[in-house]
């Protein structure tokens, strides 16, 4: 009821500034800052290579500390590299409400993916700069450190980069440590980059969904259930090699064989088992690796993923119970090694996705309720203050390449919802 009252109040008091339409994005806008920052590590094929800790990089951060300037933002980057642009609030000592995503691509990458948050993120300042409309809250736009080589910027911020990841060479060829330290970061005082969660109010993350499921359907915003939890392991397939011209088939105890139809019955628990759940097997390597050998071992690789941990050990348990038919079945025994890579589910929080669904309801929008099937700086966020994310349609799904796509009015809509959520947080505490 609380939710509810808040939204009529916040669309009560746009109506006196905004003739009764809610504040919403410009789509021309959005677009003219993308194709400004398309330019840092641009490739030929259309889309970037801003690889984190490069000079692309480095130039597409001065870009983006201009701009966050320009507004009237107060710009640092702390001890990780992040870099946070900071807008007052009107009441002393509130605590702020932080929104924003990342600039750094894969290698190879687009123009869309963690650029459409950071853009969407100085829309938001840009519509309430211009509709002269101060929030009680202070605002918070971040721009991450290094989230495509394995959320840097936002584990600093949570407490939870290690020695040992800074010790790990990014893919700009820099030890992880010495690309913060080049893009302003003290590596040194890495500790205090962290937040508690009393100094946050909430984090909103606006991306590009990475999939196709919004277009699929004609969706034009997704609200996030959480970012699904990830395990590993490799599977161990045990046969006898032998020569492929004088083993008779009925005598052949071929461990690819048997590795072929486990991997086929991993696909159909994923399929025939209720819920979203996704099963893969991505890596399949037969030793000894001859044409004329039959295979004595395969090794090959398992990831699960889901929003739920036990729907992930719910799935793993029926494919090791399949496992252990195939072996007896055929004589090759399946042995499965739990690799130390595991990432927990990240819920998002009950109140932001509430917020995110009025907000697109309130601005007309279709929608639907979603995980995210990919890793994102929300999630680590979500572990010390109330956490929302929003997705925006990927045309054909592609992401990671020069064709991913987002047209101006689909990043326009998920501006417009991210700024909606943000003035009913603020009008909540």
């Amino acid at each position: 009821m609380r939710l509810i009252f808040g939204i009529a109040a916040l669309v009560f008091s746009q109506s006196t500034l905004s003739a009764d339409e809610p504040l919403t994005a410009s789509a021309e806008r959005m677009q003219s800052r993308i194709e400004a920052l398309s330019a840092f590590g641009a490739n030929p094929e259309g889309g970037v290579s801003r690889v984190a800790f490069t000079d692309a990089d480095l130039a597409g951060r001065e870009w983006l500390k201009a701009e966050l300037r320009e507004l009237g933002l107060t710009v640092r980057t702390d001890t990780a590299g992040n870099i946070i642009g900071r807008r007052e609030g009107s009441q002393p000592g509130f605590p702020p409400i932080m929104f924003g995503s990342h600039i750094d691509s894969v290698p190879g990458g687009g123009n869309y993916d963690g650029q459409v948050g950071v853009v969407g993120a100085l829309e938001v300042i840009s519509v309430l700069n211009d509709a002269g409309v101060t929030t009680r809250h202070p605002l918070e736009f971040v721009s991450f450190t290094d989230e495509e080589g394995g959320l840097v910027g936002s584990r600093a911020m949570v407490g939870k980069l290690t020695e040992a990841a800074m010790d790990v060479v990014s893919n700009s060829g820099l030890p992880t440590r010495d690309g913060i330290a080049r893009v302003g970061g003290d590596p040194g005082r890495i500790a205090e980059a962290a937040r508690s969660p009393e100094s946050l109010r909430a984090f909103f993350e606006l991306h590009i969904e990475q999939g196709g499921i919004l277009e699929q359907k004609n969706l034009q915003i997704g609200v996030v259930e959480g970012i699904v939890g990830i395990q590993w392991w490799d599977i161990t397939v045990s046969g006898v090699a032998n020569h492929g011209g004088t083993t008779p088939m009925p005598q052949r105890v071929d461990a690819l064989v048997s590795a072929s139809e486990l991997a086929v019955a991993i696909n159909r628990i994923a399929l025939e088992l209720e819920g979203r759940q996704v099963a893969t097997v991505g890596r399949i390597e037969a030793f000894p690796g001859a044409p004329n050998v039959v295979p004595g071992k395969v090794v090959m690789s398992l990831e699960v993923r889901d929003l739920s941990e036990n729907k992930i050990w719910e799935v793993f348990r029926l494919i090791e119970a399949e496992a252990a038919r195939i072996a007896a079945a055929r004589g090759t025994p399946i042995a499965f090694t739990e690799l130390d890579t595991a990432s927990p589910p990240a819920p998002t929080d009950t109140e932001m996705r509430d917020i995110i669904e009025a907000a697109a309801q309130s601005l007309g929008y279709s929608y639907q309720r979603m995980p995210s099937g990919a890793g994102h700086d929300a999630q680590d966020l979500a572990l010390i203050t109330p956490t929302g994310m929003i997705f925006v349609p990927s045309k054909d799904g592609v992401s990671h390449s020069p064709f991913e796509y987002t047209s101006p009015e689909d990043m326009a809509r998920g501006a417009s919802v991210l700024l909606q959520a943000i003035l009913a947080t603020d009008d909540q505490s």
